[in-house]
């Protein structure tokens, strides 16, 4: 089938039903045109009144109506033709020509429309999707809004391989030889019988040939047929986390002739997975180092872009990273893709909810009738990735503790199985959220006043829930009992914030194996401790690796001033604040002590200093807060106050020196945190700088020093862009000195503008609380950064970025489009 690109030229408005639009014209808009994916609700404006809330980071929800229009030429006729969307958010309906031509309520699996009977050959026809998200609460986070991924037309013979008809397996996967599993799913929507064959060829990454098969089928008017291959391929190179190779599979249809063609990528490699070694890839035990993300990029909102989720892959794997679960959805084929290519392990998740909704409008509404097409699409998008090794069938679903609702969750495994045999399934199992009806009531009796206790929400249960009862429900007989069968229907068992249970799993069984599929930032050292310990503790997923939008300020450092005692933040924050890379991918502190606490650094200490204005204040405590530090020594107007200098490191002992003064030499790991020291001292300009020893000798050292006075300093981290692509260009923008010390006490407003061959998909900084929209021009820095995005425009040329500031030499870059 023909795949091309059909993202180009769409129009969107709010929806407006029929009889709406005829007594009220006036909630009638004029379309505007847009370019998918497309995310309306980022381009919307924020109010704490809006029902989205701290959950949807307070932003405007509309139903919205996308249209666009096509010419489908004469001799396309007799041939069959689908749309593919990749995700819409949410509720979709489709219409071509007026004609209802399908409809798909989950807003994160891909669906395809047969739309070949509703088609004018030879003329102009009107494509119309509705996206009902209007309706709110319809998610914990930020959702986004609209056709917020790509969509495809596909063109095809009536006679073709099938929409995700190829599907790839390596039973067999050695240094020296691999067997290549290949069953191709054929179909013939015409009457007449018909003989073909279907040709298949291996290709290297270089395109050469190094395998093929052709196999001899006969298939009866509008029947489906699977051809199944074994193909040897000899010294295979395997797919793994240092070099993830990546083959092609190209499908030939013949059937007098070329009646169809389709190429696929895929890695060679092996799964196995027992308690004593646990997860091995190509026999090799790995330990999941893992992140959990959630689907939007920031000031990009939910719009999947190619390069967004490549930048985001390629900055995981460079800081340490190894493994990505997706919360709480099928993960983007565009993600996928970037995982495949940059060599990192995906957990992905089938959804937040089963039949019970967490939120009003949630995909509880429709689980019971579409769960099982939603999870055939996932397994089906994911089965040709070598970086998925593990399916969650949930995350946090309270039916885990039912006697009669578990049952769920052995349907939805059994149908995986049924399509997939090669990988593992988990479910992401938060243990109190599973009895609920027996921990709200001790809640009310012991904490009446507690926001959980009132509410039963589970993220404000586990916020408010005191450590001796919390200890007592995680290991007790009455938790046991009620997830016993949730268990037993896995493959891998997934706790949420549960390390205590880590420990007890081999006394229930010698056959369990755990992972931490979700787990509070700060608690690496203990819970890595763990995992390497134990063959059966496969990894840990950090709740979260990267920020998100909305679930606001769960990550807010508070003092007692300003503490938040919710679980959300009040308005105007927007983000959660939780993540090791903020919202424009630069990486916090507790990136780089995880990094060392996995081994990476090569002993590189690293150093982050607490804010001096907040110096004596206790903090607040939560899951998602590691300190309020940055890595800075620029501290104007404190010369001379007690400041606190943080030192992370795998080293036995570190020393901090002051403009060459030391501070005093101590061991590495207090009653804070392991890998982890620090020095209550005082400020002063100049440099500040750690050194650590093994054994008395000097292993590594790391600086910092005061910035002066700042200019623009602004970096491209694309060469060029191609016309009419989801191309985007990251540019960041900083204050630095003339020694490129970044200057994060210095605020600026910082004014960008685009000319030429580009479009400014978005701007914005990494504050978590703020008013400002990721569509104006003018921001103000965080921290002495902002980032802006540039997309390829349709036309070649070059585009030109701007950026101002008061007081300061603009600087111009320049993106050539090609």
């Amino acid at each position: 089938m023909l795949r091309e690109n059909f993202n180009d030229n769409w129009k969107v408005c709010r929806s407006v039903a029929a009889l709406d639009a005829l007594f009220y014209p006036e909630k009638v808009q004029e379309p505007k045109p847009v370019t998918l994916p497309h995310d309306a609700m980022i381009c919307s404006g924020r109010s704490p009144e809006y029902p989205t809330a701290g959950g949807g980071a307070f932003f405007k929800a509309e139903n919205l109506e996308y249209t666009k229009t096509f010419f489908v030429p004469k001799e396309d006729q007799g041939k069959v033709i689908y749309l593919e969307f990749e995700g819409v958010m949410q509720y979709a309906f489709v219409w071509v020509n007026g004609g209802f031509a399908g409809q798909h309520p989950y807003a994160y699996s891909n669906f395809y429309v047969n739309i070949t009977d509703f088609l004018r050959f030879g003329e102009v026809n009107t494509v119309k999707v509705i996206a009902k998200n209007g309706a709110q609460p319809n998610s914990r986070w930020y959702s986004g809004g609209g056709i917020y991924r790509n969509v495809k037309i596909i063109k095809g013979e009536p006679l073709h391989i099938s929409m995700d008809g190829v599907m790839i397996s390596t039973p067999i996967a050695e240094s020296d030889r691999a067997v290549v599993e290949v069953r191709t799913k054929i179909e013939n929507e015409n009457l007449g019988f018909r003989c073909g064959w279907l040709k298949t060829v291996i290709r290297d990454e270089d395109g050469a040939e190094v395998a093929k098969e052709r196999t001899k089928f006969h298939i009866f008017s509008e029947g489906t047929l699977t051809v199944q291959q074994r193909i040897y391929v000899k010294n295979p190179k395997l797919w793994n986390l240092d070099a993830p190779y990546l083959y092609t599979c190209e499908s030939i249809l013949e059937s007098e002739e070329i009646r169809d063609k389709t190429a696929v990528s895929f890695g060679i490699r092996s799964l196995t997975l027992d308690p004593e070694r646990g997860l091995q890839l190509n026999r090799r035990t790995v330990k999941l180092k893992g992140g959990c993300i959630h689907h939007d990029n920031g000031m990009l909102g939910a719009a999947t872009f190619e390069d967004a989720e490549l930048r985001r892959a390629m900055l995981h794997k460079q800081a340490g990273y190894n493994a990505l679960r997706s919360a709480h959805y099928p993960m983007s084929k565009a993600m996928l893709d970037a995982c495949d290519r940059t060599g990192l392990l995906v957990m992905d998740e089938f959804t937040d909810v089963w039949t019970s909704c967490k939120c009003d409008f949630d995909y509880g509404f429709s689980f019971a009738e579409w769960w099982e097409r939603d999870v055939e699409q996932m397994v089906y998008k994911d089965y040709n990735h070598p970086c998925v090794v593990l399916y969650s069938i949930g995350n946090e679903i309270p039916e885990a503790g039912s006697p009669t609702d578990a049952s769920w969750g052995r349907k939805i495994a059994e149908k995986i199985r049924s399509i997939d045999k090669t990988r593992y399934i988990t479910n992401a199992l938060n243990l109190p959220g599973a009895i609920l009806d027996v921990v709200v009531p001790m809640m009310r009796a012991q904490k009446p006043e507690s926001a959980g206790a009132k509410s039963g929400e589970i993220n404000q249960v586990s916020k408010d829930m005191q450590q001796d009862m919390r200890s007592w429900i995680l290991n007790s007989d009455i938790m046991q009992e009620r997830i016993e069968e949730s268990c037993g229907v896995l493959d891998v068992i997934g706790y949420n914030y549960t390390t205590e249970r880590y420990e007890n799993e081999p006394k229930l069984s010698p056959n369990r194996i755990v992972v931490g599929s979700e787990t509070s930032p700060a608690a690496l050292a203990e819970n890595w401790e763990l995992v390497e310990k134990h063959g059966y503790l496969i990894g840990d997923f950090s709740w979260t690796s990267w920020d998100y939008l909305g679930e606001v300020g769960i990550g807010h450092f508070g003092y007692e001033d300003d503490k938040i005692d919710r679980f959300y933040g009040d308005y105007p924050w927007i983000a959660a604040y939780s993540g090791d890379f903020d919202l424009t991918g630069f990486r916090r502190p507790i990136s780089f002590w995880r990094e060392i606490i996995w081994g990476g650094r090569n002993h590189t200490p690293y150093m982050a200093v607490q804010r001096p204005g907040r110096y004596g204040q206790k903090p607040a405590d939560g899951n998602h807060i590691w300190t309020d530090s940055i890595s800075s020594w620029t501290w104007p107007g404190y010369e001379g106050h007690p400041i606190i200098a943080e030192v992370y490191s795998d080293a036995e002992e570190a020393e901090l020196f002051i403009n060459g003064i030391s501070q005093g030499r101590k061991p590495v790991g207090d009653e804070f945190k392991k890998f982890y020291c620090k020095w209550e001292t005082v400020y002063e300009t100049g440099e500040v700088e750690a050194v650590t020893y093994i054994g008395g000798k000097e292993v590594g050292r790391f600086r910092l020093k005061t910035a002066g006075t700042p200019r623009l300093r602004v970096e491209k981290e694309s060469e060029s862009l191609r016309a009419g692509t989801n191309d985007l260009c990251f540019i960041n923008i900083e204050l630095a000195d003339e020694n490129g010390i970044l200057n994060t006490a210095v605020q600026k407003d910082i004014t960008v503008s685009l000319t030429g061959a580009g479009i400014l998909q978005a701007s914005g900084s990494a504050d978590p609380r703020t008013e400002e929209n990721y569509y104006d021009t003018t921001h103000k820095t965080f921290y002495g950064r902002v980032l802006a995005v540039v997309r390829a425009g349709e036309e070649k040329g070059t585009a030109r970025l701007t950026v101002s500031a008061e007081g300061m030499d603009s600087v111009v870059v320049e993106i050539p489009v090609v």
